[in-house]
C-alpha cells in the first residue's frame, strides 16, 4: 500500500472531510517507518455524527427482525469481499503475522454470529399477565481498540444494529488504515444514511464527546482498565448503560493429570495469542510444584515453536508490538521482572537477533515468579509469560483468583469433570478447558476486567431495555 493521507470520516452515509485539522503519522510496526497520515475528527465532527445517528434512530428502531437480518447479511458479504485488502492493512499497520488470518475472518464471522442470534431471539416475552417488550436503548457509542480493530468494529456494530440501535463508532486512531478499508466495505452494504457513523480521532476529544453526550444513552468500550474507569466516571452524569471489556491477567492452570507436553504447548499458545497483544492472553502459567522441572524443560523447549520475526513470513508466530511506546512498556516490565528476582528462561530485554528495526520484542519466559511480583499482577500486553507453582488444587485456585482482573482463564486436564470443577471456582468471565471455545457464549469480565457481556444473546440484550406492558 502506498503512503497516503486518510482524510475522510463517515457521517450520515457519506465520506466527508473532518472539521478537525490535526494530522498524525501512521507507522508500520515491523519497520518503524511512517506509512501515512490520518486527519483527526474533532468535537464538531462527533456532534454531527451523533445528530445523524439520532435522526436515523426512529426508522431503524422500527425495522423488523427480518430487515435487520437482511442488513447484517449485506454487511457480512461486503466485509468478506474486502478480505484481501483487509489482510494487507492488518499486516502493514498492526504487524500481525500473516498466519493470523482470523483477525480478518472474524470480522465477517461477527455478522454471521449475530444473524444466528437474531434468528432465535425473542424481542417479546410473556411474564405472567405482562407482555415484556425488548426495545432498543437508542444511539450507541462504540469505542474500539487497536489490537483487533476489524473484529471489534464488526462485532459491536452487528450487535447494536441487531438490537435496533443506531451508532457512532470511534475506532482506535492507531488503526486508521484498517478502519478506512472497513468503512469502504460497510458503505457498500447500502444501509440507510446515519444508521452507522465512523469518526476517527483522539479519545480525549472524540471519545469524551461521545461518553458525555446526552443523546448517547449507551456505550460499549473495549480497551484498558484505566480508560474504562474514565469512561465510567464520564458516563455517570447522564446515567448511560455501559459495557466495558477491559484488561486481563489470565491464568493457565495445568493440572497434574494433564498431558504435560500438549498442555505446555496449549498454555504457550494462549499466552502468545495475537503476539500477546490480547486481553485474554494467558500470561500466568500455573504448574504443580512436584512437576516444576518437567514444566520448565518443556516450556523452554517449546518456546522455539513461537518464533518472532517478519509478519509477512508464514513461519512467524509473534509479530512486533504495535508502537514504539508499547515496545518500551514491554521492555520496562522485563527489566522489572529481573529486578524483583524472577529468572529469565528464554528471551530478555532488547530486540531479537536479526531484527534491528521495528518494535520487535524477544519472547520472554520467566521462572521463579511469585504472584506478588509486578509481572504477575499487571497486564503487560506483550510476549512476556510467567511460570508460577502451586501445591494443590486449592492453592492453584487461590493464585488464579488473586488478581484485580477476571476476564479469562484456561484449565488443562485429562479429567473433564475435574477440570469443570476447577473452572467453576475461577473468578473469570470465560474459562477454556483444553482449548475449548464457543463464540456465541457471553464474553466479559469479573472485577476490574469490566462490566456487562458481549457476543450472542447476552451481548444483544445489553443494547436493549425491557418495557413491561400490563393490562
Amino acid at each position: 500500500m502506498e503512503q497516503n493521507v486518510i482524510d475522510k470520516i463517515y457521517i450520515d452515509g457519506k465520506f466527508v472531510t473532518p472539521h478537525g485539522t490535526d494530522l498524525a503519522d501512521l507507522f508500520n510496526p515491523a519497520t518503524g517507518q511512517v506509512i501515512g497520515q490520518v486527519q483527526f475528527a474533532d468535537e464538531v465532527d462527533t456532534e454531527t455524527a451523533i445528530a445523524a445517528a439520532k435522526r436515523a434512530l426512529p426508522a431503524w428502531s422500527a425495522t423488523s427482525t427480518e430487515e435487520r437480518i437482511d442488513a447484517l447479511r449485506r454487511l457480512q458479504a461486503a466485509v468478506a469481499a474486502k478480505r484481501t485488502e483487509m489482510l494487507e492493512a492488518v499486516l502493514l499497520e498492526f504487524g500481525a503475522p500473516v498466519r493470523n488470518e482470523w483477525l480478518v475472518d472474524s470480522a465477517a464471522g461477527a455478522f454471521g454470529d449475530m444473524i444466528k442470534t437474531l434468528e432465535s431471539f425473542n424481542f417479546t416475552r410473556q411474564v405472567g399477565t405482562a407482555t415484556v417488550q425488548m426495545a432498543p436503548v437508542g444511539v450507541a457509542g462504540l469505542i474500539t481498540p487497536w489490537n483487533s480493530n476489524l473484529f471489534f468494529i464488526a462485532d459491536k456494530l452487528a450487535t447494536a444494529l441487531a438490537a435496533g440501535c443506531t451508532v457512532v463508532i470511534k475506532p482506535s486512531e492507531m488503526s486508521a488504515t484498517q478502519t478506512n478499508v472497513m468503512t469502504q466495505a460497510l458503505h457498500e452494504a447500502g444501509l440507510p444514511n446515519g444508521v452507522f457513523n465512523i469518526v476517527t480521532g483522539l479519545g480525549d476529544v472524540v471519545g469524551t464527546t461521545i461518553t458525555r453526550h446526552p443523546d448517547v444513552p449507551r456505550i460499549s468500550f473495549t480497551g484498558s482498565t484505566a480508560v474504562g474507569k474514565v469512561i465510567f466516571r464520564e458516563a455517570a452524569d447522564t446515567l448511560k448503560s455501559l459495557t466495558l471489556e477491559l484488561g486481563g491477567k489470565s491464568p493457565s492452570i495445568i493440572l497434574d493429570d494433564a498431558d504435560f507436553e500438549s498442555a505446555i504447548v496449549g498454555a504457550l499458545f494462549s499466552g502468545f495469542v495475537n503476539s500477546s497483544q490480547a486481553c485474554v492472553a494467558g500470561t500466568r502459567i500455573l504448574v504443580p510444584e512436584s512437576r516444576l522441572d518437567e514444566a520448565l524443560a518443556a516450556a523452554t523447549a517449546h518456546m522455539a515453536d513461537f518464533p518472532v520475526g517478519d509478519p509477512s513470513d508464514p513461519a512467524t508466530a509473534i509479530g512486533p508490538m504495535v508502537s514504539e511506546r508499547q515496545w518500551e512498556r514491554v521492555q520496562s516490565y522485563i527489566c522489572r521482572g529481573v529486578e524483583e528476582g524472577a529468572r529469565i528462561l528464554v528471551g530478555g530485554p532488547g530486540r531479537p537477533e536479526g531484527l534491528p528495526d521495528g518494535y520487535f520484542v524477544r519472547p520472554t519466559l520467566f521462572a521463579d515468579v511469585t504472584n506478588d511480583m509486578t509481572i504477575a499482577r499487571e497486564e503487560i500486553f506483550g510476549p512476556v509469560l510467567s511460570i508460577l507453582t502451586y501445591r494443590d488444587e486449592d492453592h492453584a485456585v487461590e493464585i488464579a483468583n488473586d488478581t484485580d482482573y477476571g476476564l479469562h482463564a484456561y484449565v488443562f486436564s485429562s479429567d473433564p469433570e475435574r477440570a469443570r470443577r476447577i473452572a467453576s471456582r475461577l473468578q473469570a468471565g470465560r474459562v477454556s478447558i483444553n482449548g475449548g471455545y464457543e463464540p456465541l457464549s457471553p464474553f466479559g469480565g469479573f472485577k476490574q476486567s469490566g462490566i456487562g457481556r458481549e457476543y450472542g444473546a447476552y451481548g444483544l440484550e445489553g443494547f436493549l431495555e425491557s418495557r413491561s406492558v400490563m393490562q
